[in-house]
């Protein structure tokens, strides 16, 4: 689903058929302004979502991003200003903000461990545990904080877990029915495998043909050692 079908969808749940309060207490043409202000530290996400939002109420809407998604930004700081019709603003406003904040959320947690990272040849890569639907636009918040994207979906990577390896007999048969089902499909896609413990690693350093190599569970000093065997 894209950010417009998303922000479709949203502005339905919310609205209904209408936004009573607003249209009951302020004249059809009031005009006004708002501001989006920071109310603590981190990473802002969401600007654009959010003119979208704004837009999608009321193309006539204008809005001034002043901190553009990946800015850091302090606790006072103006993000944005919104100026249009009264009736608009308060319509937009919860949906904007419920996106900028779910995604300023992630961004500024993912600068968090990347800062932890800092000086290490390592990346933070995300995962397909999104809410459902909202993959895109979390996956897009990572990015903003300084994070990589892993794979979007099923489709475009393929990644051979505990019960992918148990159902085909074990992890060289699992390596080579991928690599057969790639090549019959004429698919060129990364392979990614699971392993579990040494043994199991030791297995995939011997076998091959696969491209990245996720070492679940494992502590510190197993993650220090498996990085130097690979």
């Amino acid at each position: 689903m894209t950010i417009d079908e998303i922000i479709e969808k949203a502005l339905e749940e919310d609205i209904g058929d209408g936004d009573h309060t607003s249209l009951s207490t302020i004249p059809g043409n009031t005009l006004g302004k708002a501001r989006l202000i920071a109310k603590e530290d981190g990473i802002v996400a969401g600007c654009k979502v959010a003119e979208k939002v704004f837009k999608k109420v009321d193309p006539e809407t204008k809005l001034n991003i002043l901190k553009e998604d990946g800015t850091p930004i302090i606790k006072g700081d103006v993000i944005l200003t919104i100026e249009g019709k009264q009736h608009s603003i308060l319509t937009a406003e919860r949906l904007a903000l419920n996106f900028m904040q779910r995604m300023s959320g992630i961004a500024t947690f993912t600068q968090k461990v990347v800062d932890q990272l800092d000086g290490l040849d390592t990346k933070v890569l995300d995962t397909r545990k999104t809410t459902p639907l909202l993959r895109e636009i979390e996956k897009y918040s990572v990015k903003m904080g300084g994070g990589h994207n892993h794979r979007m979906g099923l489709y475009d990577m393929i990644m051979i877990k505990d019960n992918h390896i148990d159902f085909a007999g074990g992890i060289e048969r699992a390596v080579d029915l991928v690599k057969d089902y790639l090549k019959e499909k004429n698919k060129d896609l990364k392979i990614e495998i699971e392993v579990r413990d040494f043994k199991e690693l030791e297995k995939v350093m011997k076998h091959g043909g696969v491209h990245r190599i996720m070492l679940d569970n494992f502590t510190s000093e197993e993650l220090k050692k498996a990085i130097n065997i690979i």
